[in-house]
């Protein structure tokens, strides 16, 4: 039986092989934060380029957004053990974020758009030709139902999108993998994560209320993350 790396590993590739999101000739710049998911999207990368029949490379950057307590020297030794290096790219939004976040409001949409900017400047100036980001199944759901609930749109993260100045083209090759997945599979690997003190500094924000809402719904209905994100690409404007 398949243990659960190979399983996301294979998720992985259904992914990438549906939204044809890897070609020969990829410079592939893979973006970690840190945390979990884009670990362990960054590792599988790597286990696929090793299997795969295309011919693409692959690049590792982490953004220091300065916020204090930033400390990647654990994750680096970790990393390096298994022979991946990452590049810190140094940016301060940490406080623009802080300075732009009406009190109450959540850090992370701000926080998000100074980060994507940056690694998409990043990308351009250096010549890659894609980015992926860990965004996971239930990122993905849980995007669309903030826009429909709190925005009056129906719009989420694509799992292959151009940006809008078409320089760049992201990726999101953990779009069909459950969190719950990835939290079990980080377990395993004991990775040394580092926090970020903005989202987890804040209680009860909206995306955390849709989680509870979706995991509640789970509960009932084994297969409603697995069609609400089959949804998103079946959409019917009539």
């Amino acid at each position: 039986m398949p243990d659960l790396g190979t399983k996301i590993r294979k998720k992985m590739v259904s992914a990438i092989s549906d939204y044809h999101m890897l070609e020969d000739g990829d410079r592939l710049l893979v973006a970690v934060s840190g945390g979990k998911d884009s670990t362990i999207m960054l590792l599988m990368l790597y286990e696929i380029l090793r299997r795969a029949k295309i011919d693409f490379s692959i690049s590792t950057v982490i953004l220091d957004q300065k916020q204090p307590g930033f400390a990647p020297d654990a994750y680096r030794r970790w990393l390096k053990k298994r022979g991946i290096e990452f590049t810190i790219l140094e940016q301060d939004t940490h406080s623009i974020v802080i300075k732009k976040t009406k009190p109450g409001k959540s850090y992370c949409r701000i926080c998000a758009r100074l980060r994507r900017g940056s690694l998409y400047s990043y990308a351009h100036t250096n010549g890659y030709t894609k980015i992926a980001l860990g965004h996971h199944r239930d990122d993905l759901n849980e995007t669309v139902l903030l826009n429909m609930f709190f925005t009056g749109t129906i719009a989420g993260m694509p799992p292959k999108l151009i940006s809008d100045d078409g320089r760049n083209v992201v990726i999101r090759p953990l779009c069909y993998v459950s969190e719950q997945s990835l939290i079990s599979y980080a377990q395993q690997l004991d990775i040394p994560t580092l926090p970020c003190n903005l989202c987890e500094s804040q209680e009860n924000t909206r995306r955390s209320q849709i989680k509870e809402l979706l995991q509640s719904l789970e509960n009932k209905y084994p297969d409603i993350s697995g069609n609400l994100l089959k949804s998103q690409k079946n959409i019917r404007p009539s």
